[in-house]
């Protein structure tokens, strides 16, 4: 594994091998279904109405809803156990049978005479699905219910992290409710809970550590209905408050669909993350993996923003896929290996420049050594790029940080420097510059936006000259205090440090 001392955890292939490692044990309590994903081809419309004929040439299935996230889970590395109720018919069985063939145990699944197993099926024809046949399970009878939560307790005891995954179908209001509350009331500081629920409100008295919901769940939590804001994620942060006590949440991360993520804690640092660009029109349940990867991660003992981004990137893996799609640890690891594989030269860079441009896509620039990477780097980069489309971020080479830093820097060579800025998803193309300011660059890529750290005003910079000769503008953000390369570097060799031990 790589770490910057000191600092943040970088996010590199060799992470996801820490799940496996730490197996840590996962269970998962939820709506479980059997999702179809039916193709065929379309070569006629039938003789009684004007609706295509779909020959279908293969069927497959995979696990859905909660089961989903199970298998996500245990592919992940957990050691995963799913709670939840299937009926005695075909689809049960074939939704068992998949999740074990996962790894997932299904001791705690019941198979229960007088209930109904749910399935989605689509059906696709050519590379468009046509529709969807969702064959809902009634209303689950009482001795069911009372059947599934005589097995919560054994379920959840001893479990590092218990994921609620309520869709609404009803399975998780009355007995099975009040038998989680009652199992996890008394739970170590270490069992964390996370809440993925299309209504969290419910489970507000769990105190969860982590409720999940997207973007229109969540302004259904804050009454705002679903029209689509500008920004949504500032229309959140404005209202973290109320998102923590509406879900009764030590932090709450909203995903955003296309726009990553937002984490919001009741106390410490939020975090930021953004999805990348896809065209898959038939993914599926990528909000499982993402769900599934954050609770896997943090269980393991990873930081909040280094498992933030590690879910992140598995759901840009699986919504690159179709259908009901599943991220594993070595997908996940080949994913971070490929994803970034260093600086991008001048001619390609200034050559996807002008495509961002040709689709009306606004241009964000900043640079620095990023020598340690810390709390301030990854917050000041998070701002940054909600200044336009595009973050460009341009390195200063190993003689420039030397010239501009003194004896001893870089701590980290550009290439490890440029990997590790790279693995940001809020991160779109890394570069280099050789010279003390990042002059000749701006004039050669022409930035809507330059953007700089707190610590400096646009009069300070030799740049904003460039900056503005080029018709852009020079945005100063926020300045993350006690968090600098400097201060780290201090805190690491001791008090007693010199200003050159320090590398200042």
């Amino acid at each position: 594994m790589s770490a910057q001392p000191g600092g943040r955890q970088a996010l590199t292939p060799d992470i996801p091998d820490l799940l496996v490692q730490a197996a840590p044990r996962v269970v998962v309590v939820g709506d479980v279904m059997l999702d179809g994903w039916w193709h065929g081809d379309i070569e006629r419309f039938c003789r009684e109405a004007p609706a295509p004929v779909v020959e279908v040439t293969s069927r497959q299935y995979a696990p859905g809803g909660g089961a989903n996230t199970a298998v996500n889970a245990a592919r992940l590395g957990g050691r995963v156990s799913l709670v939840g109720l299937v009926g005695q018919d075909a689809a049960g069985d074939r939704l068992t049978g998949l999740l074990e063939e996962a790894g997932v145990a299904t001791t705690a699944l019941l198979h229960h005479a007088e209930a109904a197993t749910t399935t989605k099926d689509r059906i696709i024809g050519g590379d468009q699905i046509l529709f969807r046949l969702d064959d809902q399970a009634p209303t689950a009878p009482a001795a069911a219910l009372d059947e599934l939560a005589a097995r919560i307790p054994g379920a959840v005891a001893g479990a590092d992290v218990v994921v609620v995954c309520d869709y609404g179908s009803g399975m998780l209001t009355g007995p099975v409710h009040q038998a989680l509350r009652a199992a996890l009331a008394g739970r170590e500081a270490s069992q964390l809970v996370v809440v993925d629920a299309h209504d969290p409100r419910p489970w507000a008295g769990l105190g969860p550590d982590l409720a999940t919901p997207n973007a229109a769940e969540a302004l259904d939590l804050l009454g705002l209905g679903a029209e689509r804001a500008p920004d949504r994620a500032a229309v959140f942060r404005e209202h973290r408050d109320r998102l923590l006590a509406e879900t009764g949440a030590k932090s709450v991360v909203v995903t955003l669909d296309q726009d990553g993520t937002v984490f919001l804690p009741a106390t410490g640092p939020e975090h930021r993350t953004w999805a990348r660009p896809v065209t898959e029109k038939q993914a599926s349940g990528a909000g499982d993996t993402f769900v599934a990867c954050l609770a896997v991660a943090t269980a393991s003992g990873l930081a909040p923003d280094v498992a933030l981004e590690l879910a992140q990137a598995a759901a840009t893996v699986v919504v690159h896929r179709p259908g009901t799609s599943v991220c594993s640890a070595a997908d996940l690891a080949a994913h971070l290996g490929g994803r970034h594989p260093g600086h991008v030269d001048a001619a390609a860079l200034a050559a996807a420049v002008e495509r961002h441009r040709e689709a009306g896509e606004s241009i964000v620039l900043t640079n620095g050594c990023f020598d340690v990477l810390h709390r301030g780097h990854t917050r000041y980069l998070e701002q940054a790029k909600e200044l336009g489309d595009v973050l460009i971020v341009a390195l200063n080479s190993d003689d420039s940080v030397h010239r501009l830093k003194g004896e001893g820097r870089p701590i980290n060579p550009l290439p490890d420097r440029a990997a590790v800025i790279g693995a940001l998803s809020c991160v779109d193309y890394v570069t280099v510059f050789k010279t003390d300011t990042p002059i000749p660059l701006i004039r050669s890529l022409r930035p809507d936006v330059y953007a700089k750290g707190g610590d400096y005003t646009e009069q300070m910079l030799d740049e904003s000259a460039a900056v503005h000769e080029v018709g852009g503008v020079v945005r100063i953000v926020d300045y993350v205090a006690d968090h600098s390369t400097t201060e780290v570097l201090r805190r690491m060799r001791g008090p007693n440090a010199s200003p050159a031990e320090s590398g200042s």
